[in-house]
């Protein structure tokens, strides 16, 4: 019998605490129990919070992990010391380990951007059943992806169409592959596909990936200016 982790809230939204959410998710895989984990971040937190549809499907998660350094903070506020997990980072992890159990799809981007993360994790681990479709399909694509998904059973299904597009993808559509995990990656076909680099090892582990990101992406600073109103949130609501 699977054992939720410990659950904690984050602007009244969960987040599970775990110190291996891999092995969380490949237990529950082998127990054939649905799963979708949302990888939340303060940005994510927030549209949740707004967007009564967005924090429908994120309480509904079967697994929410600590994606941002924002998220940590605010755990930590409340003494909850808890690492932070970046969704490409388990991405990866599951798809080694899920590699040797099934078949794996990959759904979202450029044509071009998709093919190149297929072809980095063909050459990464030979022998990887991979199906994979970009996000630019049109309606009929969009219908036979799915009937290749539902006759296919992939193991893990990895979605990359950016949030929240993502997560309304998966709330969807999750029921066509009942045993499977759902997980949204946003940009990370970009960094396997070579197109982006990922920030260097010193942002990593100084929580400033999202200072990266906007050096690479400048027209995000925009969406960038929920992060000063989450961390007031993270002080305020202490």
């Amino acid at each position: 019998m699977f054992t939720m982790p410990e659950k904690c809230l984050v602007l009244g939204l969960p987040v599970h605490l775990s110190s291996s959410y891999s092995n969380l998710a490949i237990e529950r895989l082998e127990q054939k129990l649905a799963t979708h984990i949302v990888t939340l971040n303060a940005e994510m937190a927030m549209l949740g919070e707004k967007d009564a549809k967005m924090g429908k499907i994120i309480k509904a998660a079967d697994l929410v992990i600590p994606d941002g350094s924002g998220v940590v903070f605010y755990l930590a506020m409340r003494g909850h010391k808890q690492k932070r997990v970046p969704g490409i980072e388990l991405a990866q992890t599951l798809i080694e380990e899920v590699a040797t159990k099934g078949s794996i799809a990959f759904y979202g981007g450029k044509p071009e951007i998709i093919k190149a993360a297929v072809n980095f994790w063909q050459e990464r681990i030979p022998g990887i059943s991979l199906l994979f479709s970009d996000g630019y399909i049109d309606e009929e694509g969009q219908k036979q992806w799915c009937q290749t998904l539902q006759k296919e059973q992939p193991k893990l299904i990895l979605v990359g169409l950016g949030v929240p597009r993502q997560e309304y993808w998966i709330a969807e559509h999750r029921h066509i592959c009942p045993n499977s995990i759902w997980i949204g990656v946003g940009g990370s076909f970009d960094i396997w596909s070579g197109t982006k680099i990922r920030a260097p090892r010193l942002f990593r582990e100084n929580n400033l990936e999202w200072l990266y990101r906007l050096y690479q992406e400048p027209w995000r600073w925009r969406r960038m200016l929920v992060l000063p109103k989450f961390f007031l949130r993270s002080f305020v609501e202490h």
